[in-house]
């Protein structure tokens, strides 16, 4: 990215970097007061957070997800969701033999973690897939709305992985930090009952506040699902000191109480997408999938480091998909967090 960075700047133009996967919009005020009021915290806080946080996150799936039935203790709060992923097999004692699949196209952070066990990694977008891997995987990820591509994955595709896992025995873990940014399909959690069928038995969903509240830098999280697999997890967390922070518990606790700093953030990445895209399709690119999440996957049909080149000589920096896999190296990802004004600027460059 470094090398793309000083070709973007070698163009002569202000560099518009639409490659950054964080946000740059402002932490709502709700959540800086709430931290501020906090920051009088001299004790050490509870691993598995206080009950007002875990009530916070269990009302707020059931009321914006229509997740039921979720009890307090099957929901921990984490210090951002790449360190539960990262480590999620070391906690829960993989190791070598040990098989874990991931999708495709990926975030990965996933192969990191088997990586860490030195667990064998294997690829599955679908039951299918799952079903010719040369062994079961003891934890099967999936990811929607899908980062790099945004696909959504429907109730009823979810709902064949969740019977696969538990036929086999597989921990089926969803990655749904992106649960909020629905454009073109309706994000579903794997822990709502349409997809679960009323138990959260052998399933893990992780949630995220980076996204919908602007918090990446408070390092703020979530896992919820089997009582038992958040049990094991609170005592090994417990065991090596991983707590959130409690000044960001009680801001959390407000930004989870909030709707409305969410439903601007949303217009304003809505709005970004209204405006790129058409843009890039006018550049000549293919937008694939898209249906949700913070990103515009699409290809040209050429190999990824040429559009790249080709939109950093027009000051523009985006992402190449190989990045993601080696089913990625013909597409391009940008990314919906830049600037409005930078957004707007790269829209009027891609049409011209």
């Amino acid at each position: 990215m470094a090398a793309v960075r000083d070709r973007a700047a070698a163009s002569g133009l202000r560099v518009l970097d639409l490659s950054i996967g964080a946000p740059t919009d402002p932490t709502p005020d709700v959540v800086r007061a709430a931290l501020a009021r906090a920051s009088d915290w001299p004790g050490y806080p509870l691993t598995v957070g206080r009950r007002e946080l875990r009530q916070a996150y269990v009302d707020w799936l059931a009321r914006t997800h229509g997740v039921t039935g979720l009890e307090l203790g099957a929901a921990l709060p984490v210090i951002g969701t790449k360190e539960l992923i990262g480590s999620l097999a070391l906690h829960l004692g993989l190791g070598p033999g040990d098989l874990i699949s991931r999708p495709r196209l990926a975030y990965p952070t996933y192969a990191v973690g088997a990586a860490l066990v030195r667990a064998e990694v294997a690829v599955a977008d679908t039951v299918a897939d799952l079903d010719a891997l040369p062994a079961v995987p003891r934890i099967v990820w999936v990811n929607s709305p899908g980062n790099p591509t945004g696909q959504v994955l429907d109730a009823e595709t979810l709902a064949g992985f969740v019977a696969w896992c538990r036929a086999h025995g597989s921990l089926l873990v969803s990655d749904e930090c992106y649960l909020d940014l629905g454009w073109e399909a309706q994000p579903v959690s794997v822990l709502h009952p349409d997809v679960c069928g009323g138990t959260h038995a052998g399933l893990l969903a992780v949630h995220s506040l980076s996204k919908r509240s602007n918090l990446a830098g408070y390092r703020v999280g979530f896992v919820a699902g089997d009582a038992d697999v958040v049990a094991e997890l609170a005592t090994v967390r417990r065991n090596l000191g991983l707590q959130m922070p409690g000044p960001q518990q009680q801001a959390a606790v407000a930004a989870l109480g909030d709707e409305t700093h969410v439903d601007r953030q949303r217009e304003r990445y809505r709005a970004r997408r209204a405006a790129l895209r058409p843009a890039v399709e006018a550049a000549g690119f293919v937008v694939e999938h898209s249906e949700g999440g913070m990103y515009l996957w699409a290809t040209r049909g050429e190999p990824a480091v040429g559009a790249i080149g080709w939109l950093a000589d027009r000051g523009i920096v985006a992402v190449s998909g190989a990045e993601y896999g080696a089913a990625g190296e013909r597409h391009v990802r940008f990314a919906l967090t830049a600037p409005d004004a930078d957004v707007a600027e790269a829209a009027v460059r891609l049409a011209r």
